[in-house]
């Protein structure tokens, strides 16, 4: 049989369609994820404003490639020297586009280490990684913010520079979106082995979203459709679905027996983490840095509720953290004046302790895990971080309530 041109013209067609259906994804997308992943900047051509302000926050800024730009802290003298006792220094130095950490004895160059990977938004600290024979290792000296200057990385000691602490993957897994690393297995032991600087930097909108390949290509087909489709919805999520969503990453550092990259929203946390450690009998008792979850959940504001998780407090697509009003006004939705849920103290009308719950009620407090040791220091500066311990403190002089 003799097919008419307009039939092969028409098949032609039909099989570019089929093949652009099949394969114009994984060319469109620059996801390294797999294509179930939409490409990075996709989820700007519909939430722009959401996504410009996102870009601007700690969890956006939480890893980067090392360089000029993401890197913290000085390099030119007398401000990029750390010194150790005698006569050892860890110099930070540039070289091109390249930055360096450089061992020193008596001034002599003794070991050279690139920055390849940083860790941290710059708002509280960095702290920095190489990477050698496909390991990554953190960087003896990091910087931090409250003293304007380097110091010794936390837990590294304190008499001598020290190179080889190995970070394994599941670091990566709540500082960055993906990381390019293979499981090598010897025996008994397993080692991450990583390929050199690739990864997706900082915590992106797929992390929190899921993956949105199929989400975008809906929309971009049905642009009059406004509910979304093909992507986790947060506002049909469970509240323990929510909390876990946020506890994969601040519940403190524990075993993993899944990666935190497999992990999707609407994900059970017990399917991932194992919980070794049984929580205190005093909440307190527990450090301010990284246990968010389990200080949350032992507050009285939680407990009493049904419906609190993170978001009833936190914005995360905004950086809200300088504003205490903004937080305190949330807290007012349970805390009306003239009721008996308001605050007691008698020392300030009820307008002023409107504008600032947190400073009270969240305070700062000294983290024991996270200390840094700046140049000249007898003994190591612990990080403050807010507690999320709901509940009335000491502070200054005196008694609030």
């Amino acid at each position: 049989m003799k097919l008419r041109p307009y039939v092969i013209v028409g098949c032609i067609a039909l099989f570019v369609i089929l093949i652009s259906r099949c394969t114009g994804r994984k060319e469109g997308t620059a996801d390294p994820r797999g294509n179930t992943f939409a490409a990075a900047t996709s989820c700007a051509d519909c939430h722009k404003a959401v996504y410009d302000s996102y870009a601007t926050t700690a969890h956006a800024k939480s890893s980067a490639i090392a360089s000029a730009a993401t890197v913290k802290g000085y390099f030119d003298a007398p401000d990029n020297v750390f010194h150790f006792a005698g006569q050892t220094d860890v110099v930070m130095e540039k070289e091109g586009d390249d930055l360096f950490q450089i061992m020193k004895t008596g001034g002599t160059p003794q070991a050279k280490y690139p920055f390849d990977i940083v860790f941290g938004s710059g708002r509280k600290a960095q702290t920095f990684l190489y990477w050698k024979n496909d390991q990554y290792f953190q960087l003896p000296i990091s910087w931090f913010v409250p003293a304007n200057g380097w110091a010794n990385s936390p837990g590294f000691p304190a008499g001598h520079p020290k190179f080889d602490r190995i970070v394994p993957a599941t670091c990566f897994g709540c500082h960055s979106s993906m990381v390019s690393v293979k499981e090598e297995v010897s025996g008994l032991k397993i080692t991450d082995k990583f390929a050199r600087r690739e990864m997706i930097a900082g915590i992106d909108c797929q992390r929190c979203h899921g993956p949105a390949a199929d989400h975008v290509d809906f929309h971009k087909a049905n642009p009059a459709e406004k509910t979304a489709r093909f992507i986790a919805r947060m506002d049909t999520l469970s509240r323990i679905q929510r909390l876990d969503a946020c506890a994969l990453c601040h519940s403190g550092l524990k075993p993993m027996v899944r990666p935190a990259f497999e992990f999707k929203p609407g994900n059970r946390l017990e399917d991932f983490i194992i919980a070794t450690v049984p929580f205190p009998q005093k909440p307190s008792q527990l450090d301010v840095h990284g246990n968010q979850m389990q200080l949350l959940a032992a507050s009285k504001c939680f407990l009493q509720s049904q419906t609190m998780n993170c978001s009833t407090c936190h914005n995360p697509h905004v950086t809200e953290r300088t504003s205490m009003q903004t937080f305190s006004q949330r807290c007012m939705n349970c805390h009306q004046p003239e009721t008996p849920q308001f605050c007691k103290h008698t020392g300030q009308p009820s307008a002023i302790l409107q504008q600032n719950c947190i400073d009270c009620h969240m305070p700062s407090l000294p983290s024991g895990s996270i200390t840094m040791l700046t140049n000249g220091q007898q003994s190591p500066t612990p990080d403050s971080v807010r507690t999320h311990l709901i509940d009335v403190y000491e502070v200054m002089k005196g008694k609030l309530h």
